[in-house]
């Protein structure tokens, strides 16, 4: 039975017919966009906002980047759609480009269509492998939000859906910021999680673990940079108890941290690689596992137990080509490493010395986190874990005021605008911020 619409807003009728993730329905009130360009993103109103979000950090070269759109559009006139047991040219082009980016002894692509399926086959991959069930994961992570992601996850939005069978432990990974480990250095840190780590798995039982799955550098959980070393103790262990590691790069690959994997700057080999987001920019919804040779080889004369209708889909993966090669010709990974070198960085440190509220500062290339509080000694965050505060409510009413999208989770704000940020518009929007974080110095309490 059809319904007249007509006399609605836009804003009604999207409430009135949308079920919104993550969200309260009753409470959403979502920007309503009509286009974007490059860095911008203009609402149905004629404003226009600095992309400081990346929506969800996946627009990494930009909204509407030309080369992109028109491998769509050109895929879309030759072949829209395939089953995915055939195979096609723009699947195994972006599969050879993927793979020549990653590691080395990097063997296949497995292709999915998002992030959190990406982690469900990696994580299935592995136990297969060993034949083992149990996966290690962190707290303050986020693996996705299907069965077995959401178990993995370590903030809050795992507790309505863990019911304690999935196999999935966790342990508290670095921070030195908000240490659990008392530590005073990052090598302090580094070594009391390696050695916490260990002794978990020691009395979980070390025969038990399939894998342990990281993001190499956290995205939605806080953007915390592991200490140097960190991971390659990992690797380690992992060696020592043929316990599997799967990086997940969802948010951090494909040139957010000025590498085209997060990894690569660590100095490690991961046997498995979920990706997602930034590997096509998020224009057609792709994401996939990298496998090394041996987990590849398992699977050669047994059945892989797994698939999707949209594996590998035409679109997304001629939208991955264009994307990829558009990295690799415009230099977008150096400019992200350069952006965050030069002018994030230094910009954001020095809004900090400004603004009191500010009492953290961490990232890598256009990949950074602003860590607030009401008081620096005590670290009290300024909204509670797992919740939002009248404060936060206020910055981020400022932000949108000021045409600046940012990213927020928590008592945190997140700087990831997209990879292809010139030096004027990060300028632009860093003043931006600074305007609207004002609105929030008044609640800091400390001295």
């Amino acid at each position: 039975m059809s319904t007249d619409r007509s006399s609605l807003s836009p804003l009604e009728r999207e409430k009135s017919s949308v079920f919104h993730s993550w969200s309260a329905q009753a409470t959403i009130n979502p920007l309503m966009i009509k286009d974007a360009q490059g860095v911008y993103v203009t609402d149905i109103d004629g404003n226009v906002y600095l992309d400081f979000s990346s929506q969800l950090v996946n627009t990494n070269v930009g909204h509407q980047h030309p080369s992109v759109v028109k491998a769509i559009q050109e895929q879309a006139g030759v072949l829209c759609t395939i089953a995915p047991q055939h195979g096609y040219e723009s699947r195994y082009r972006a599969a050879e480009l993927i793979l020549d980016h990653s590691f080395e002894g990097a063997a296949k692509v497995f292709f999915t269509n998002g992030g959190t399926e990406a982690v469900e086959h990696a994580v299935r991959m592995a136990r297969l492998h060993t034949g083992r069930y149990k996966i290690l994961s962190t707290y303050r992570s986020y693996h996705g939000g299907t069965s077995t992601s959401i178990n993995l996850t370590g903030d809050p939005r795992r507790w309505p859906n863990d019911n304690g069978s999935s196999g999935a432990v966790h342990f508290f990974g670095p921070f030195l910021y908000r240490s659990v480990y008392h530590a005073t250095t990052e090598d302090e840190e580094r070594d009391r999680a390696l050695e916490s780590l260990e002794n978990l798995i020691q009395f979980e039982g070390p025969a038990a673990f399939a894998a342990i799955i990281l993001e190499t550098i956290p995205g939605t959980a806080g953007i915390m940079v592991p200490p140097q070393g960190f991971l390659a103790g990992v690797r380690e262990i992992c060696d020592r108890y043929g316990i599997v590691y799967i990086a997940d790069e969802v948010m951090c690959g494909f040139g957010r941290t000025g590498s085209w994997f997060a990894y690569q700057g660590q100095g490690v080999k991961p046997d498995l690689v979920t990706f997602a987001k930034g590997v096509n920019s998020g224009y057609v919804p792709l994401g996939g596992v990298v496998l090394n040779e041996a987990i590849s080889a398992t699977f050669n004369d047994r059945v892989y137990p797994g698939g999707l209708t949209y594996s590998g889909h035409p679109l997304a993966c001629a939208a991955s080509v264009a994307c990829i090669e558009a990295m690799e010709n415009e230099k977008i990974v150096e400019n992200a490493r350069r952006i965050g070198d030069e002018i994030l960085r230094p910009g954001l440190e020095d809004l900090a010395k400004k603004h009191q509220i500010i009492g953290d500062v961490r990232g890598l290339g256009v990949f950074f986190a602003l860590d607030l509080v009401t008081d620096r000694t005590t670290k009290e965050p300024l909204a509670p874990y797992g919740g939002s505060s009248p404060a936060i409510n206020e910055v981020m009413a400022a932000c949108r005021k000021e045409g600046l999208l940012v990213f927020n989770n928590f008592h945190r704000l997140h700087i990831v605008p997209p990879c292809t940020v010139t030096d004027d518009e990060a300028r632009e929007g860093l003043a931006r911020l600074d305007r609207a974080l004002a609105v929030a110095d008044k609640y800091y309490v400390g001295s």
